[in-house]
């Protein structure tokens, strides 16, 4: 048994979820300490409230909020679930972005970009076809593989530039990201989508509940009442689960990872290194625009279309989704999830206690940054042992090749 367990600690899958877990309770440790020390700073902020700061920083997505003596009460809490379930569809979808393309060699900074071109594609195409002439169940697929398709377009154009011009995907990703804002903004602005019916709105998009197009709950509300959540986690979940199959046990998963490994060696064995590439920004660019149109195909989302001419803060966190993971599709699913967790546990620590937010973006950063170090820390957890036989080794040789001291005494007998 022991050597059994001693087998699997020694995989490099295992000690790469163990550096990632470690990365995460340093980041909630962290959290917790900037409670304490701006509770302790404060004296407006009591013990007690310092204290229900480090529980919810820890714990916030269980908590069911203040119970009738004022206490926090944490159980089972569905609305607060289904939200960051909900929340984590895009995550996942972005992360899978990242991820697939970190696999092949290449650093898909342009994620917000491309989720920027799949919103505007899935978002006319679902109030853009009339529902009383073809089914609403019709038009939701059209608009989730429309905005798919737009954003493996946009994700293609830094991979084709990469691929035939050898300009760096990261400079590329960055100017394709800057077009989509000003693109979609434009477009937006020249379109008759905006919601003008709600006077008191301005610069917002109808909901896609406008034109009868919703995603299905598939039941989910019933298990989790009172929130958003709807079947496209379950799409998602599924994308992922295809996307470890495409990379790990198919024919072009293997190509694509060869061109990302070494690009020569690969054409040399007869792989088209540049179609690869292209390919591979592909399908990120429509793994990343799919996780918008999950979102805003929910029907319960409105598009606010003059904020983003900044971009998307959904298609960078897909970054530290991807590293934490390292870039496992399968491990996306979970860290996804996760960071959707510290989201609501943030919303949870403004809402019921004097501090904000932000303490939990600090947590995310923390993770984010070792995450980043992940070959560091795994060094580290198996580094003692590997040294302890590395210093052994040379010892025994140096043992070994040492004449006995019987041999010595002989020789010097000759000699005399």
């Amino acid at each position: 048994m022991k050597e059994r367990l001693g087998e699997i600690y020694r995989k490099d899958g295992t000690r790469t979820v163990l550096a990632s877990v470690l990365s995460i309770i340093i980041g909630l440790a962290v959290g917790s300490i900037i409670v304490l020390i701006v509770g302790a700073a404060s004296a407006n902020i009591s013990g007690a409230s310092t204290w229900d700061g480090i529980r919810l920083v820890l714990f916030g997505i269980l908590s069911t909020g203040r119970d009738a003596s004022g206490a926090l009460a944490f159980g089972f809490n569905p609305t607060s679930i289904g939200n960051m379930l909900f929340r984590a569809t895009p995550l996942i979808m972005t992360g899978l972005s990242v991820a697939v393309a970190y696999k092949t060699g290449l650093f898909n900074i342009g994620a917000p970009g491309q989720y920027l071109m799949g919103t505007m594609a899935s978002l006319m195409l679902a109030l853009g076809i009339p529902s009383e002439t073809v089914p609403p169940a019709i038009i939701w697929i059209i608009a989730f593989l429309g905005g798919m398709a737009a954003g493996a377009v946009w994700g293609a154009i830094p991979g084709l530039v990469k691929a035939y011009l050898n300009i760096n995907e990261v400079l590329a990703s960055i100017m394709t990201n800057w077009i989509a804002a000003n693109v979609v903004t434009w477009a937006f602005e020249e379109s008759n989508f905006k919601n003008l019916v709600e006077s008191t709105k301005s610069g917002y998009i109808y909901k896609t509940t406008f034109n009868d197009v919703a995603t299905s709950k598939m039941g989910l509300d019933a298990i989790f009442p009172g929130s958003q959540v709807n079947g496209g986690i379950i799409v998602a979940i599924l994308i992922a689960v295809l996307m470890y199959i495409l990379m790990t046990k198919t024919t072009l998963g293997y190509q694509l990872k060869a061109c990302g490994s070494n690009r020569h060696a690969a054409r040399y064995a007869g792989i088209r290194d540049k179609r690869n590439i292209v390919l591979s920004m592909a399908i990120a660019g429509a793994l990343s625009a799919g996780g918008a149109a999950l979102y805003y195909l929910s029907g319960n989302t409105e598009f606010a279309w003059q904020t983003y001419q900044s971009l998307p803060d959904t298609g960078f966190n897909g970054i530290p989704v991807a590293l934490l993971a390292a870039c496992n599709p399968i491990g996306v699913i979970f860290t996804g999830i996760f960071m959707s967790m510290l989201d609501v546990a943030g919303t949870q620590l403004t809402a019921l206690t004097p501090f904000n937010e932000y303490i939990t973006d600090v947590v995310i950063a923390t993770i984010v940054y070792l995450s980043a170090f992940s070959l560091v820390i795994k060094m580290l957890i198996s580094g003692g042992k590997k040294h302890k036989k590395a210093k052994a080794a040379p010892a025994a040789e140096v043992k070994a090749e040492a004449p006995p001291e019987d041999a010595k005494a002989e020789k010097g007998g000759e000699a005399k």
